[in-house]
């Protein structure tokens, strides 16, 4: 079998909203929240924009006709940055829009550093106008973030932490991952102490080892943040903190692109495909 499909079949959904249904159906059968994510990326034409746009209205309307908990993530570059920032403003205030309809909420994913400033640029945006129903991601492995952060719970952001997943220049990112775990483990102290509501997204037992003991020792409830991990990655973990009463969302792609999701990231960075084979063989 090929080694993409092979990998994609285990960490993503299906290619249809029909397929992933069924494993969102599972996972909050089990107490787990979901983001759902449509495959796709770097559009270069307003016809592909248009229609990752529409895919994420009707996404939001069959999540609240069936009943899901979830709520949905995309990525800027899916709906039109790489043609024009306005244009790709407009696709997401209709996606926000439809939302906000269902009472549900969109997370807007950070992709590679020449889309960082655009992308929070773009969030900042559309949170003037519709501030109850937008987030962002922070990336630890950029050396700006810190900033990013302070910013975020100045102005009460909901912000999803993660590391990072794209190859960037030592000139803007830590090239050490202990200097990357180190950086995420202060960030995540300061959301988990004064952010709102932030989502530690991490497969790191040990980051979320230090998570659960700092929110503990400040007495921050396990009501006030949430971990989030991929579908398919460290499910014993996934159901672990689920049993010890902590919000676990998982995030859930699908789509028809996920060949080159899985070949881009693979070639993106080599820790990716460790980090995979890592956990191919964990339950």
């Amino acid at each position: 079998m090929n080694i993409f499909l092979f990998l994609a079949r285990r960490f993503i959904a299906g290619e249809t909203f029909e397929q992933a249904k069924e494993a969102v159906k599972r996972l909050n059968d089990r107490g787990f929240l979901v983001t759902i994510d449509i495959l796709g990326e770097s559009v270069t034409n307003k016809e592909q924009a248009e229609k990752a746009r529409d895919s994420y209205i009707e996404l939001l309307k069959n999540i609240n006709t069936l009943g899901l908990n979830s709520n949905v993530s995309l990525k800027l570059t899916q709906m039109g940055l790489d043609i024009d920032d306005s244009y790709c403003y407009e696709n997401v205030v209709k996606v926000v829009k439809t939302a906000i309809e269902h009472k549900n909420f969109v997370r807007i994913d950070m992709e590679g550093s020449r889309y960082t400033q655009k992308t929070i640029d773009t969030f900042k945006k559309v949170l003037r106008v519709y501030p109850q129903n937008i987030g962002m991601v922070i990336q630890s492995y950029l050396y700006r973030s810190k900033e990013d952060i302070i910013c975020a719970i100045e102005n009460r952001h909901r912000i999803r932490l993660c590391k990072g997943a794209y190859k960037e220049p030592p000139d803007i990112a830590f090239p050490d991952k202990r200097d990357v775990n180190k950086n995420y483990e202060e960030m995540a102290k300061k959301l988990l102490l004064k952010g709102n509501y932030p989502a530690i997204a991490t497969h790191d037992e040990r980051l979320i080892n230090i998570a659960k003991s700092y929110a503990k020792e400040n007495n921050i409830s396990k009501d006030r943040f949430e971990f989030q991990m991929l579908y398919g990655i460290r499910r014993d973990l996934q159901e672990r903190l689920i049993t010890e009463g902590y919000r676990v969302r998982i995030y859930v792609p699908y789509g028809t692109y996920w060949m080159p999701y899985t070949i881009r990231r693979i070639r993106e960075r080599k820790e990716n495909l460790w980090f995979v084979l890592r956990n191919i063989f964990r339950r």
